[in-house]
């Protein structure tokens, strides 16, 4: 800092924002300077500077709005927007935002309006009178022949007409950005001919609505990983080659990914979390994390005893770091601060953590190594999820467990078949309208979960007790060996008669076709009788829809429409076995009935 200040001094500046780029770029101390006036300004701009001034100077400070975005400075500059009046309408957009209590959570959305402007400025002074600073000039044909000039660079793969990246090198626009710059621009002009903006400035209407609607955000679902791609992730080899070429320092990249692997946490979760987020509770081992995306702090899941271990190693690697610098242990308190994962970039006191943006980088250089294709941490969650549905979890189950916020989330992830959900619907019995308590839960596993030989051994034990009847199935034994019914197949009124899962909508149908019957009777004693015959049935379905929606199945349950026999018969035709296969099971006793 000494050296710094007479650095200052002897080039007589009376202020850090005098000390322009040229004079770092000349200076033997030029790193040295760039950093310090960089923390320095950034940090007095929010007290030398009040809102309105940010506005006439080109840019604005989310701290004046209380906000300020996870690894971002305060400061975001708009002053490549060269015409005063469509910056201005950009900054009054920009501090809505912040204003709102919905503000977005990163800077994407900033990024994507101030990209909009400085496409549409840079456009504007080449092609319209005056360069675009007079508004009252601007005409639908300006706006129309920016559409068109965009829609050429995405088509033909021509460069962007302002935005840069870091090296200078103009950015290809795509039909991403292209939809990006449209939407964004004409929300901004939109909101400004509402708000009575435009109309103030001048600006003509049929100039706004020129600009199209770009269309809607493309959000690519990321599918599991296949079982090739996630036995190479998992490969051991793999991942010391991950350690050894992306983590030189052992700061724990290896680590993180096998965290986000077992536990299906988000990469944020696991690179934020401390070093005292392990504990034993009742010999069981827990991890404490913050699930920020959905407010949820300090949360607990049970964690693998080899994930223990591993990241118990980890805290331990890091407290000894801790100690080489420092010459002491931490304090319970210094420890609740201290990252698990600790970044070696400006980090003195351990507190910050890896960026996810490195370890993103490093783990997709990787999978580019191993030749896996498109690959992202993320779809380790995907992974997770949909193997706890193959093995019966609900959905309820899985929306706790990863942190979901409902369960229409939850459904975002996990992808399971329409075979599958028959399966798991047809397992779900209640009893019948005939039966002493109709609607009785016969075999819902809501008391406890099963584990997987239970759900199978389930599955293979109704089907040997029962055979598919209209709207349910028949449990009498003679019938299901294959002997007529004695009631002349009258099975609503049979107390062997149960109604699964599947058939719900069946019953619903039902109950909406006598409701509708009962509303035409003629006179109350008759409505009266015909809901007094239906009130077993509507007992039946009450409790069919309880069980349902116990398990977190009743959406799935109502979505299933069973109209066809193929789809009621569909599993039976689907089953296939080999010839031989069946001979070699005939040849083999049968414990129960001995040779035949």
């Amino acid at each position: 800092m000494q050296r710094f200040v007479n650095y200052c001094r002897a080039r007589r500046l009376s202020s850090l924002f005098d000390l322009g780029a040229d004079d770092e770029g000349k200076s033997r101390l030029n790193t040295i300077i760039r950093m310090i006036r960089f923390e320095a300004v950034n940090g007095l701009r929010c007290i030398y500077y009040s809102p309105a001034d940010t506005k006439a100077a080109g840019f604005i400070e989310t701290s004046h709005f209380g906000r300020q975005f996870t690894g971002c400075q305060s400061h975001f500059d708009i002053s490549e927007v060269s015409q005063r009046w469509l910056r201005d309408l950009l900054w009054e957009h920009l501090a809505g935002l912040l204003r709102s209590p919905d503000c977005p959570r990163g800077r994407y959305v900033f990024d994507s309006y101030r990209r909009a402007c400085v496409e549409f400025s840079r456009f504007l002074a080449v092609e319209a009178e005056d360069h675009g600073d007079d508004p009252r000039l601007l005409r639908r044909e300006h706006a129309e022949r920016f559409v068109a000039d965009q829609r050429h660079r995405q088509r033909h793969g021509l460069p962007s007409l302002a935005v840069t990246n870091r090296a200078g090198v103009p950015s290809t626009v795509t039909d991403e950005t292209r939809r990006a710059v449209f939407n964004h621009l004409r929300k901004l002009l939109f909101g400004a001919l509402d708000s009575g903006a435009a109309t103030d400035l001048g600006l003509c209407p049929t100039f706004i609505t020129a600009i199209p609607f770009g269309g809607p955000d493309r959000k690519q679902s990321r599918s599991p990983f296949s079982d090739e791609v996630a036995r190479a992730l998992a490969d051991e080899t793999n991942l010391r080659e991950f350690a050894s070429a992306h983590d030189p320092n052992d700061r724990g990249m290896r680590d993180v990914w096998e965290a986000i692997i077992y536990t299906g946490r988000r990469c944020s979760e696991i690179v934020t979390l401390r070093l005292d987020c392990l504990g034993r509770y009742g010999d069981l081992p827990m991890l404490w994390h913050d699930q920020t995306k959905v407010g949820n702090y300090n949360e607990a899941i049970r964690i693998p005893e080899v994930l223990y271990t591993r990241l118990e190693q980890r805290a331990a690697k890091t407290q000894l770091r801790f100690e080489q610098r420092h010459g002491r242990p931490p304090t319970p308190a210094e420890r609740g601060k201290i990252a698990l994962f600790p970044s070696g970039i400006r980090n003195p006191r351990d507190e910050r953590s890896i960026s996810y943006g490195h370890f993103h980088r490093s783990f997709r250089v990787w999978v580019e190594r191993l030749d896996l294709g498109s690959c992202v941490p993320h779809q380790a969650r995907h992974t997770l999820a949909t193997n706890l549905l193959r093995a019966g979890a609900s959905l309820a189950h899985i929306r706790r467990y990863l942190g979901h916020l409902s369960e229409r989330m939850a459904e975002h992830y996990t992808k399971i078949a329409h075979s599958d959900l028959e399966d798991v619907l047809h397992t779900v019995w209640v009893a019948g309208p005939g039966a002493a308590n109709p609607g009785e839960p016969l075999s819902s596993p809501t008391s406890q979960p099963l584990n997987r030989d239970e759900a199978m051994a389930l599955a293979l034990d109704l089907s040997r007790r029962s055979t598919p009847a209209e709207g349910g199935f028949c449990t009498f034994q003679p019938v299901v060996n294959g002997d007529a019914c004695p009631w002349q197949l009258n099975c609503h009124t049979c107390d062997k008669f149960v109604l699964s899962g599947a058939d719900l909508l069946y019953w619903r149908r039902k109950q909406q076709q006598w409701r509708s019957i009962a509303e035409r009777a003629p006179d109350d004693a008759t409505a009266d009788y015909l809901h007094q015959v239906f009130e077993p049935t509507a007992r039946a379905i009450d409790g069919l829809e309880k069980v349902l929606a116990g398990l977190g199945l009743l959406d799935e349950a109502l979505a299933l429409d069973l109209r066809r026999p193929q789809d009621y018969f569909r599993r039976l035709w689907s089953t296939n076995f080999r010839a031989t296969d069946l001979a070699a099971v005939a040849e083999r006793p049968d414990p129960d009935l001995g040779e035949r």
